[in-house]
């Protein structure tokens, strides 16, 4: 029954691209649009298959694989003079590595390896592309969590981690106001906020305790 499922999806995927591109070239011949319709009418059959399979990882490698060349011809014929692909790469790739490492992605020294890969290579394109705008740390800011969380997860410090958390926020705040707005300084008010974390947990486990 699964295989007629499939078989279903992809016709039914193939036509609709085939009905696409005619009607691309019939309309306006000059822009090939279908291009985007067609990377998820193709993902969605392939989905399926892998998900009655379970074959994740070839999902995420074929996925990841098709996204980038679609990303590259954009960025080749659309704006060939800035490589704005670069930016999209690093997660695209991301993926399908992490669906190959599985557990190990649970690992402490993994998630600092990859993450400080991750770091360096947007630090570098960061350098090299737009060197007034330090936009480095937003990536950085999202992938460090991985790391962090897993520390306290293994040890049970979730007090801990909530402290942590609301210094590691506070910096990052604190770094956005002093590169991007200086002369105002409203990192207070987000800083403010987040104390609530580490204060409500303080709360819980010295209520607990008692």
């Amino acid at each position: 029954m699964k295989r007629y499922q499939w078989g279903f999806v992809a016709s039914g995927s193939v036509l609709t691209i085939l009905f696409l591109i005619v009607v691309n070239f019939l309309t306006s011949e000059e822009y090939p649009w279908f291009i985007y319709p067609t990377v998820l009418l193709l993902l969605l059959p392939l989905g399926l298959y892998c998900s009655m399979e379970k074959k994740l990882t070839l999902f995420s490698m074929v996925s990841s694989f098709i996204l980038l060349v679609v990303l590259i011809m954009e960025n080749f014929i659309k704006t060939p003079g800035y490589p704005w692909v670069l930016y999209a790469a690093a997660p695209i790739i991301l993926w399908p590595i992490l669906s190959i490492l599985g557990k190990r992605n649970y690992n402490m020294f993994v998630a600092s390896i990859i993450s400080i890969l991750f770091i360096f290579y947007y630090a570098i394109l960061n350098m090299y592309l737009a060197p007034s705008n330090p936009w480095a740390i937003f990536p950085a800011f999202v992938i460090l969590w991985w790391p962090l969380t897993i520390y306290h997860s293994k040890r049970n410090t979730f007090f801990a981690y909530s402290v942590s958390a609301a210094l590691f926020i506070g910096l990052f705040f604190i770094c956005i106001n002093a590169f991007y707005s200086p002369n105002a300084i409203w990192a207070v008010y987000p800083i403010f906020a987040v104390l609530w974390w580490p204060l409500s947990m303080y709360y819980f486990y010295h209520r607990r305790a008692v």
